[in-house]
């Protein structure tokens, strides 16, 4: 009996053809009196239907957000005597998401002189988010591992797969929700 290996909409690299596809359908083809499907053929939109052996899934990095890191621009508009309030004088933080210094996190100039200890805050945040998000991945793992667990470990483990439910969804699949509280907060 076969499986389904792959599923509809998933992204896979033809081996045959050399490149990469989107599955549009899932064909099964079933025989009389047996309950699951004797092979499975994937339509690729390519022309013709693939087997699961010439196929190949992509890869899913769990280390997606790499190592992020804080650094500091020079303030153009103003000079470090006019900005002496800032907690780091004539500079405003950047957050650095991409390993050849170019994508990131920034905000302009007037919202940081609005309130620079709130972006500074935010700047800290975002760069260890990768961090957070690796603690909650293993606390997550932790309330699967221990079933008896306390019911407040338990609880928090259920708040933290909830929390990377809403980190790992797509943009419109979750917006009109928000993330509850943790329990006890």
């Amino acid at each position: 009996m076969a499986k389904a290996v792959f599923h509809k909409h998933q992204r896979v690299f033809v081996k045959p053809v050399g490149t990469w596809a989107i599955i549009e359908q899932v064909k099964p083809h079933w025989v009389k009196d047996v309950e699951e499907p004797v092979r499975i053929h994937y339509d690729c939109g390519l022309g013709r239907d693939f087997r699961a052996d010439d196929l190949s899934a992509e890869e899913v990095q769990d280390d997606f957000a790499g190592q992020w890191r804080l650094m500091r621009a020079r303030n153009k508009w103003q000079t470090p005597e006019e900005c002496a309030h800032h907690p780091v004088p004539g500079t405003y933080p950047i957050v650095v998401t991409d390993s050849q210094n170019w994508g990131g996190w920034r905000v302009p100039g007037a919202e940081y002189d609005r309130d620079p200890g709130r972006i500074e805050f935010q700047a800290r945040l975002i760069a260890n988010a990768p961090r957070l998000m690796g603690l909650l991945e293993a606390f997550a793992r932790l309330g699967n591992d221990m079933p008896d667990a306390p019911a407040d470990l338990v609880s928090l483990a259920r708040h933290a797969k909830d929390t990377l439910r809403h980190i790992k969804a797509e943009p419109t699949e979750f917006s009109h929700e928000d993330p509850a509280p943790p329990p006890n907060a």
